[in-house]
């Protein structure tokens, strides 16, 4: 993550238009795709965000090549998965640690990752049980995660409400192993979006994952052919300036498709079912100022969009409901409580319980007070639009976190009227 930075938020108007950054998720698995091919891809559309910069280290260390020219990267990938000659240091992407572990166990030797402490105490007992049920090594040691052995072409029970990740890192790997693999999911299964997104991106470098009846097939022996991609329009960090146009002006969102299968997609829908005013365009949407009421909001299948839909939910008529809460605990900070606490500092009528997160809006927020990122990408982001409702200024700190998926969020921020200032030491 960048230097620290605090910054000064202003009550201001957003209005103008501007392009959504590329899908962070997209990023992550166009890149290891690219990186598994044999064979020069090109993928383009790329911003090097915290994350993305951790994964492409990462698959340096597999053997990969990328040559970087502004926003396109070309991608020599390898022939063999190979050893790393030191730890792979994952920073704070937890896409890229849990993404990855399968994948470098195929080498069958020790890996050490490496990450922000935050990253390393998040829940990894999935892949714990699946190493050590297999004969395997995997503990955690303070700053690092530490593996040794291959993943095994064999049938797999996950519980559905585990992170979306660890199926993801399981469907890059399971197809370069000789034999066949099923995964079955124990319960209902959330944020099959994100599923959906891995299934997606892998079926156009060539592999096939097969949806079955509670679970999915993987045959092995597969190959990752090269291929030209692009990544589309992010729809988890265009819902903070939608958010903001509703609330505060008229924004303007280019390079968001409409046939997009992102689950952070569900903006769209939470806008219009809390009575937001929202105009589809043809590669993207504008929102305008609007009254808008109290809704239930489910986040099983986007929790990301959790703190900026708590903030409109915070200034909107009457008493929301925020439910399937349980993944936001286990983010960046727990969403839920950084949320909470942060909105409520500003002044909103909010309160969590286990589940779900109660919200009774209010006209406007007081401000006047100094919050923290809880060093959260999301939490930063959704606070510098809830500035744009406050009576009185706040200060925001820790706001650097904004690095890990968006660097140029205080840019858009800035061109479309919002107003700061940097706090200088």
């Amino acid at each position: 993550m960048s230097d620290k930075l605090d910054i000064v938020l202003f009550p201001s108007v957003l209005n103008g238009e501007i392009k959504s950054p590329p899908s962070k998720s997209l990023s992550h698995r166009a890149l290891i795709c690219a990186a598994l091919s044999k064979g020069k891809s090109v993928i383009k559309n790329i911003i090097y965000s915290d994350d993305i910069k951790a994964t492409i280290s990462a698959l340096e260390l597999l053997g990969a090549k990328f040559e970087i020219n502004k926003d396109i990267i070309a991608v020599s990938g390898i022939k063999t998965i190979k050893s790393p000659s030191k730890s792979i240091n994952c920073n704070e992407s937890g896409s890229t640690l849990r993404f990855l572990i399968p994948l470098f166990s195929l080498s069958d030797k020790e890996i050490e990752f490496k990450g922000a402490k935050s990253l390393i105490n998040r829940p990894q007992s999935v892949y714990k049980e699946i190493f050590l049920e297999d004969g395997n090594t995997f503990f955690v040691d303070r700053d690092k995660i530490v593996v040794k052995g291959s993943v095994k072409p064999r049938v797999y029970f996950l519980k559905g409400n585990v992170s979306s990740q660890f199926f993801s890192g399981l469907m890059f790997a399971l197809p370069l192993l000789k034999e066949d693999s099923t995964i079955y999911i124990d319960g209902n299964l959330e944020s099959k979006s994100y599923i959906d997104l891995t299934i997606d991106m892998l079926a156009k470098f060539g592999i096939k994952i097969i949806e079955i009846k509670n679970g999915y097939f993987i045959e092995g022996n597969q190959i990752y052919k090269p291929t030209k991609y692009t990544v589309e329009g992010d729809y988890s960090q265009a819902a903070f300036y939608l958010v903001g146009g509703i609330l505060s002006g008229l924004v303007k969102v280019n390079n968001l498709p409409h046939n997009s299968i992102q689950g952070d997609k569900a903006i769209i829908e939470f806008i219009k079912q809390m009575k937001g005013k929202i105009i589809c365009l043809e590669n993207g949407y504008i929102t305008e100022f609007s009254n808008t009421a109290s809704s239930t909001i489910n986040l099983a299948d986007c929790p990301d969009l959790g703190p900026i839909i708590t903030l409109l939910a915070a200034l909107s008529t009457g008493k929301s409901t925020i439910i399937n809460i349980s993944r936001l605990r286990i983010k960046e900070s727990d969403r839920v409580a950084s949320t909470v606490s942060t909105l409520k500092a500003l002044g909103a009528n909010i309160k969590s319980t286990k589940y779900e997160i109660i919200v009774t809006g209010v006209q406007s927020l007081n401000g006047g007070v100094t919050v923290d990122s809880h060093n959260d990408h999301r939490i930063a982001m959704m606070l510098s639009i809830a500035a744009l409702k406050c009576k009185k200024e706040i200060k925001l700190t820790n706001a650097n976190a904004v690095t890990k998926s968006y660097p140029a969020f205080f840019e858009d921020y800035k061109s479309l009227g919002g107003k700061y200032k940097i706090v200088k030491d």
